[in-house]
């Protein structure tokens, strides 16, 4: 074999073992994980986590935003969170089998500063990218690249519209329902919900949302940065 097929092969393989750590490190991380109990001290903006869990990087109807994300552990939470969010996945594959929904940054194992977040400190704050259909009303996944800064540089219209794409609100809606649901299941409660005021009316005429309003707090002013492309989640432990 000549020096260079060896350097081929050499470089083949090293390629090979980078795309397995990108597909499966974060499930052998959380494979690794113990079974200690979260605990989230101070508050998102000022706190931290201790024995934060990772949430999974794909089920049947969702998946994380990077790969690279996951990887590095930015996808971790309370464990009553992780419990939270995947218990509505599960709901949400059984209500609505085909919508796609992909979640964004959550927070290191052991929380602290997260930048480029200001909060997302202690465990209980979730972002997730809005499900999205296309032109012909068909679930897709929203796209998340590295050179749209994984979904968060998309820009939709005041419409919801972003293109050939456009932000499906009655599965919006109906994921927050879920996570209602979950987060009394373990103990947690909907605090706050952050997204773009603008795009208020859109989310607040699908079904069922009347009653949650009742029960969870949309914030009416714009965030420092727009939330049109996701929507920011904060839990805290019901009282």
């Amino acid at each position: 074999m000549t020096r260079s097929r060896k350097r081929w092969l050499l470089l083949a393989g090293l390629v090979l073992a980078w795309l397995a750590i990108l597909r499966w490190g974060n499930d052998v991380a959380i494979a690794l994980e113990d079974d200690a109990p979260s605990h989230s001290r101070g508050a998102p903006g000022d706190g931290r986590l201790e024995n934060g869990k990772r949430l999974p990087s794909r089920g049947d109807n969702f998946r994380a935003y990077s790969s690279l994300g996951t990887l590095l552990g930015r996808n971790s939470v309370h464990h009553a969170v992780r419990d939270t969010v995947v218990d509505a996945y599960a709901a949400l594959a059984v209500s609505r089998p085909g919508s796609r929904y992909v979640y964004a940054e959550t927070g290191w194992p052991s929380g602290g500063r997260f930048r480029p977040h200001r909060t997302h400190r202690n465990g209980l704050a979730v972002d997730f990218h809005v499900p999205v259909v296309d032109a012909d009303g068909r679930p897709r996944w929203l796209p998340t690249y590295p050179w749209n800064q994984w979904g968060y540089r998309l820009e939709f219209d005041g419409e919801g519209r972003l293109g050939r794409l456009r932000i499906d609100f009655d599965a919006m809606a109906a994921h927050l329902q879920a996570l209602d649901a979950a987060a009394r299941g373990q103990g947690l409660r909907i605090e706050v919900v952050i997204f773009d005021p603008p795009l208020h009316g859109a989310l607040f005429a699908a079904d069922g949302m009347d009653t949650l309003r009742t029960r969870v707090r949309f914030t009416p002013r714009a965030a420092w940065v727009r939330h049109d492309e996701h929507y920011h989640v904060v839990f805290r432990p019901a009282r």
